[in-house]
């Protein structure tokens, strides 16, 4: 099968790594010819980073699979599946998609990796609009598998039941959004949490390292293998529903609490900034990226693992 990608950018790099791991052959387009060379050397870099690291089986026979075209129209042709990654303006997407639209074939699914623009937003004056969607990926997608899946009121179930099979089919965890909303779930989610972390600080309850430690070392390890819903439903004798009984009015009475949804003021910012800076200074910002990415790594190896156990 052949897959698209748009855009040579860190997340498009990303996803070429992904299909190709997946057996896909990609064809890979920049509108900056000199985005995609580059593009191609730095993918061949992570490829082999992900073969030293145990995720990747064959870094050589992957990037085989990836082919940098020159040409739009190249790089659609005979593709089933197109993934755009271009900036996060809502008029490069209509004018990417108009193209895409024109050019592509009329099976072919179109999909952007938009985090935050809705596919009706971009998508409505086309004639093949019924096979727009987004997939919005977390990245770095060939770590964190989760893609979201989220069509315009007229894309066709065809179009997200063949992205949902492709995603499965190279590895990636594909969710569903039954309906557009801003932000999809991924980034509300996290946007609540963000929330009332700032807001805890803000009110002088916690500082900065100590809300991380809450998460990663309690929050954070069941989540890493189980959703909010499996959490409740097991921290109960008798499942979700006792759950709801007895701590329901409890999350009740703390929502009535949290409601405030004000901009985070400049003052809590550069509480916020000098307390991570006295943690991590700014110069050390990359280095602890890559330490980031390297446990990501060891982390999907061993959910890897967990998976072939049970």
């Amino acid at each position: 099968m052949k897959v698209a990608v748009v855009g040579a950018g860190l997340i498009g790099q990303a996803w070429a790594i992904v299909f190709a791991r997946g057996g896909c052959e990609v064809g890979l387009w920049d509108g900056d010819p000199q985005a995609s060379a580059r593009a191609l050397r730095l993918i061949a870099e992570l490829a082999g980073l992900l073969q030293d690291k145990g995720l990747l089986d064959d870094a050589a026979g992957a990037m085989a699979r990836i082919r940098r075209e020159t040409a739009l129209e190249q790089a659609l042709a005979d593709a089933a599946y197109v993934q755009e990654n271009l900036p996060e303006r809502l008029e490069v997407k209509q004018e990417i998609f108009a193209r895409m639209d024109a050019l592509a074939a009329p099976g072919t699914v179109l999909a952007s990796s938009s985090s935050s623009i809705a596919a009706s937003r971009f998508t409505g004056g086309l004639a093949g609009r019924a096979r727009c969607l987004v997939a919005h990926p977390v990245n770095p997608p060939y770590l964190v598998p989760v893609v979201e899946l989220c069509g315009a009121p007229w894309t066709s179930p065809q179009a997200l039941d063949d992205a949902q099979r492709l995603m499965a089919g190279i590895g990636q965890k594909p969710v569903r959004v039954r309906r557009e909303i801003e932000g999809f779930i991924l980034n509300r989610l996290q946007g609540a949490l963000l929330r009332e972390a700032f807001r805890l600080v803000e009110g002088g309850y916690v500082d900065a390292e100590d809300l991380d430690a809450t998460v990663k070392d309690g929050l954070g390890l069941r989540w890493s293998f189980m959703g909010p819903f499996e959490t409740i439903d097991l921290n109960a004798p008798a499942g979700i529903r006792d759950y709801c009984r007895r701590y329901g009015g409890l999350f009740e009475s703390i929502a009535r609490d949290q409601m405030d949804a004000g901009p985070w003021s400049e003052a809590l910012v550069d509480t916020l900034e000098a307390q991570r800076r006295r943690l991590l200074p700014a110069d050390g910002l990359e280095a602890r990226r890559l330490w980031r990415d390297a446990r990501l790594m060891e982390l999907a190896l061993h959910k890897r693992r967990l998976a072939r156990d049970a």
